[in-house]
């Protein structure tokens, strides 16, 4: 194990769902619906706690921004988080990265990092544990339809 734990930065963009309801103030709801997923992500930071993680810091202060699909034209809101960690190893942030809401991570400490075996097969087993969550969800919400 390494003396000191790693520190990172994670950005995650929450997006905003809404229900179609027409046209006017569409905008709106969809920025207010973002905002209100991050609070709601960010209160779950804050309480539930995360096996060899420790949340350091949450800024929430990003504007959110909409983006418009080219192909259907809809709309979506999304609100950034940027997370300040410190994590045990690299396997521990398996769980950030493959998220959907993932957009970028910068590695504050250590400047430079050896890895050993063990920790590469910890890392790529915690990457196959996460992709079959993932397969399981999206099988769930596809015969949920």
């Amino acid at each position: 194990m390494r003396e000191r734990p790693l520190k990172l930065k994670i950005r995650l963009d929450y997006q905003g769902q809404t229900k179609p309801s027409g046209f006017f103030f569409r905008g709106n709801k969809l920025e207010k619906a973002a905002e209100e997923v991050r609070e709601q992500k960010i209160t779950m930071l804050r309480n539930v706690p995360l096996p060899g993680l420790t949340v350091e810091d949450i800024d929430a202060s990003g504007n959110v921004y909409t983006v418009t699909d080219e192909i259907s034209g809809a709309e979506t809101a999304y609100a950034p988080v940027i997370l300040t960690i410190s994590a045990d190893s690299i396997a521990d942030v398996i769980r950030f990265v493959m998220r959907d809401e993932f957009r970028q991570v910068e590695i504050l400490e250590p400047g430079e990092m050896v890895l050993k075996r063990e920790e590469v097969e910890r890392i790529l087993f915690q990457i196959r544990e996460e992709l079959q969550s993932y397969r399981l969800l999206m099988e769930r919400k596809m015969n949920g339809r």
